[in-house]
């Protein structure tokens, strides 16, 4: 499998707990037990010396889970302050609250409580976790809010939340009750130094404002693997992500990245020649405007494509007569010629867009779109398709399209327009649901950039990758480099989403490895080091 940890929703996930308590074979209470030992275990980890925590109970599971972390720190030598409502939660979490009791008291879980507890060191959310449907209100919005100001910016305290900070969708990492796109300040403006979920990572943790509202992300095992490996393969995936995960579902990065090797990624056997490793065309534009194209074929040079070449018009070529020598260029100027060129069955990979000009891709796109061979349609590709009323029906699944936000608006208006809305109950819709939704509509992948990247196939598989960690990615030509990434993948024969998924997953490890100062010319020169980093 080329992607990494299975990503379950929130209902997937009471799912499977239901399953487990259901065959006997565990209880609730056991799990209960088992989530709070694993989030006391982080915490000591993290905080070796014992200190005054202050443990915030909500009114459900979540909360038990509290009263399970409460008690285990104290007997560890930590002092608590805990803070829970007065009512009479499920059988599970009344147990746990009544063997807390045996310990310690329970504070009211209000504003002027949490307010007297300003000499802890760590505050530890358990009001509410994954399956949370509508924002908080009234008293415990007010506790949220004060929790946020204790907790955040210079404040010495740190923050730890049980499943997710609470508040926030998990199936979209928007915060619940907030507009534009999940994006704003939000209502509950929580940051977690640590997020401590149980079993697989959920959407929310990866997606719009998850990775900054839960930190450091731990995804614990509470021992419910065998009713979640059922045999079927997960429809949403993280790409290989950098948290750990606590089981042999996901293996090194290296023999992720090895799981590619038979379509062609490794490195280049003793009997092949250039056109074994694939031909790919980079459709450029006018003069001026060569550097983006340039820029494309450059990473698709990097990325192991036996050949590529890059078609400016006639008048354009001496523009790109320069670095590197490798790369062939040959003049374009007319549809009919790019037809002529592309009856050659060695070329197997095109791409189209950056740098191109727009009118210049709405002459080529038909001749483009007419062909059988798999295409990355990016830039000025995507503005000149969205011209056309009609062209979800051009594509097919050996099309792979890369638009960041507004070229996605462009195309997919009502789908963009759904993830500014505010969400007043969860699920709320998310960045997977409008790119399946998208790829769904028009039959080819969808690759939805961001520094939360989502994936997208016809079929309804879907990925994200997750690059918070490298906003300098986020610069001129970057883009260009993944879209020449992908095609180089596709040339070398990776199935479209594969190429998709292993080019975002590529082009994120790049920029780490070079770091701050980053522009995009430095990410091709970068791809050699991440293959060997990769063992490839």
């Amino acid at each position: 499998m080329l992607y990494g940890s299975e990503i379950l929703t929130a209902a997937q996930m009471r799912a499977i707990e239901s399953e487990a308590m259901d065959s006997g074979e565990v209880t609730g209470l056991t799990l209960m037990e088992r989530a709070g030992a694993a989030i006391a275990g982080q915490i000591r980890l993290r905080w070796p010396k014992p200190g005054q925590a202050t443990v915030l109970c909500g009114p459900g599971n979540n909360g038990g889970d509290g009263y399970a972390i409460a008690r285990l720190l104290a007997q560890a030598g930590w002092s608590l302050r805990v803070l829970g409502l007065d009512n009479t939660p499920g059988a599970n979490a009344a147990e746990m609250k009544r063997r807390w009791l045996e310990t310690g008291p329970i504070a009211p879980l209000t504003e002027s409580e949490l307010h007297d507890s300003p000499a802890s060191d760590v505050f530890i959310d358990a009001i509410f976790g994954t399956g949370l449907t509508r924002p908080p209100e009234g008293r415990i919005a007010a506790v949220l809010h004060k929790l946020g100001r204790m907790t955040g910016g210079s404040s010495r305290a740190s923050l730890v939340t049980v499943d997710c900070p609470s508040g926030l969708c998990m199936d979209s990492g928007r915060w619940l009750g907030s507009g534009n796109g999940g994006k704003g300040a939000g209502p509950v403006p929580l940051e977690a130094a640590l997020t401590v979920a149980f079993d697989s990572p959920k959407p929310g943790h990866l997606l719009d404002q998850g990775p900054a509202a839960c930190g450091k992300l731990v995804i614990a095992d509470i021992g419910l693997r065998r009713w979640r490996e059922d045999g079927r393969p997960p429809s949403l995936s993280a790409i290989w992500p950098e948290f750990p995960i606590p089981d042999r579902r996901i293996c090194s990065i290296r023999e992720r990245a090895r799981a590619v090797l038979d379509k062609g990624i490794s490195a280049k056997g003793p009997a092949g020649h250039k056109y074994s490793y694939g031909h790919a065309l980079i459709v450029a534009g006018a003069s001026g405007h060569g550097g983006a194209a340039r820029l494309t074929a450059r990473a698709a040079l990097r990325s192991g494509a036996g050949l590529v070449t890059i078609c400016p018009p006639h008048p354009a070529l001496s523009e790109h007569a320069g670095y590197p020598d490798a790369l062939m260029r040959r003049g374009l100027d007319h549809a009919a010629g790019l037809q002529a060129i592309l009856t050659d069955p060695r070329i197997s990979a095109l791409c189209i867009g950056p740098g191109c000009g727009v009118d210049r891709a709405v002459t080529f796109l038909p001749a483009v779109l007419e062909q059988p061979r798999p295409c990355v349609l990016d830039a000025d590709a995507l503005t000149a398709l969205a011209r056309s009323p009609d062209w979800p029906r051009a594509l097919s699944g050996h099309h792979v399209l890369t638009p960041h936000g507004g070229e996605f608006a462009r195309l997919f208006p009502d789908l963009a327009a759904k993830l500014g809305e505010t969400s007043a109950r969860g699920p709320a819709f998310s960045r997977v649901d409008a790119t399946r939704e998208a790829a769904r509509r028009c039959g080819a992948v969808i690759l939805l950039k961001g520094p939360d990247t989502v994936i997208a196939a016809p079929d309804g598989r879907a990925c994200i990758h997750s690059a918070f960690d490298v906003p300098w990615l986020a610069t001129a030509g970057s883009g260009d480099v993944l879209a020449g990434l992908i095609t180089g993948f596709l040339a070398r024969g990776l199935a479209p989403m594969e190429a998709a998924a292993f080019g975002a997953f590529v082009h994120a490890r790049a920029a780490r490895r070079f770091g701050p100062g980053l522009i995009a010319d430095d990410l091709p020169e970068q791809l050699p080091g991440v293959f060997r980093d990769l063992g490839l």
